[in-house]
């Protein structure tokens, strides 16, 4: 099964010049994933990059119904203080994924971290968007290269 996964890691915040490239991009990446037999695609559920990940694995299942998109949270708190529409956006894509996990009920200091971790064992291939080296995104995607898993930069 892992070597069917892709998971995903971004940054919350994308540029608005930068978006439209990069869900092109994304769309090309995850469908020459597709074609190589990835079937599971895993996001953390967070603003931004993960959102745009999400929407396009479910834009692209309408094409590939054999493609599953995982969503594993971080805890069920995650969108606390969130704008209304971020959240029904989020609740929209947990309504129409295959499967969702909590790594914790509440938020602990190590939640997000943890959920990261997860979603890079169980993967082969990561899509990112990393235009920084510092932060949660910049620490995921080292391990992932740690780790052996093809890493597939949007930003470079």
């Amino acid at each position: 099964m892992k070597r069917q996964t892709c998971c995903f890691t971004g940054h919350r915040k994308i540029p608005p010049e930068q978006y439209s490239r990069i869900a092109e991009r994304l769309k090309s990446e995850i469908t020459a994933l597709i074609h190589q037999g990835v079937i599971y695609f895993g996001v953390g559920g967070a603003l931004g990059f993960d959102t745009t990940a999400a929407q396009t694995v479910l834009a692209l299942k309408e094409i590939y119904p054999q493609i599953k998109l995982i969503l594993v949270f971080p805890c069920e708190t995650q969108t606390h203080g969130w704008q209304k529409t971020d959240t029904e956006i989020y609740e929209k894509i947990k309504t129409e994924c295959d499967k969702y996990v909590y790594i914790s009920k509440e938020y602990t200091y190590d939640c997000m971290h943890k959920r990261n971790r997860h979603l890079v064992n169980y993967s082969n291939y990561c899509i990112c968007y990393l235009t920084k080296h510092t932060g949660g995104t910049a620490y995921t995607v080292a391990y992932a290269k740690r780790r052996g898993l093809t890493v597939i930069n949007l930003a470079e």
